[in-house]
């Protein structure tokens, strides 16, 4: 479940644009404790934005250094997550003016893909 997006320009790295999200998660989602990032959100910075946002325990999650496929704990949370919602035709091409018209086709996508599963036929 999508709880909170923000869409900045390319030009702004992750960990520098994660306080404007992380405020925003932590007015709607207080009780939220643990936020899970890859190695893009670790560091100095990200550290003081998660300290000024709220109180949070932040897990980086790392890719393995062996030579062979290993899928990390947790890190295909966010790989599936992407892929659901690249599945919608609007958000193939990126060419929206507007950071908040991509954030709302974000959401238009995550609450397509929740509807779906919702009124999805259990299996028997």
């Amino acid at each position: 479940m999508l709880l909170a997006v923000i869409v900045h320009p390319a030009s702004v790295q992750d960990r520098d644009g994660a306080e404007p999200l992380l405020r925003q998660a932590r007015r709607l989602f207080p009780f939220v404790e643990r936020i899970i990032g890859d190695t893009g959100y670790q560091g100095p910075k990200m550290a003081a934005a998660v300290a000024r946002a709220g109180r949070w325990e932040i897990e980086i999650v790392r890719r393995c250094d062996k030579h062979k496929f290993v899928v990390p704990p947790r890190r295909w949370i966010v790989e599936r997550t992407i892929g659901w919602i690249s599945r919608n035709r609007r958000l193939a091409h990126d060419f929206k003016r507007l950071c908040r018209i991509a954030a709302a086709f974000v959401r238009m996508a995550m609450i397509r893909n929740m509807l779906r599963r919702l009124a999805a036929k259990p299996s028997s």
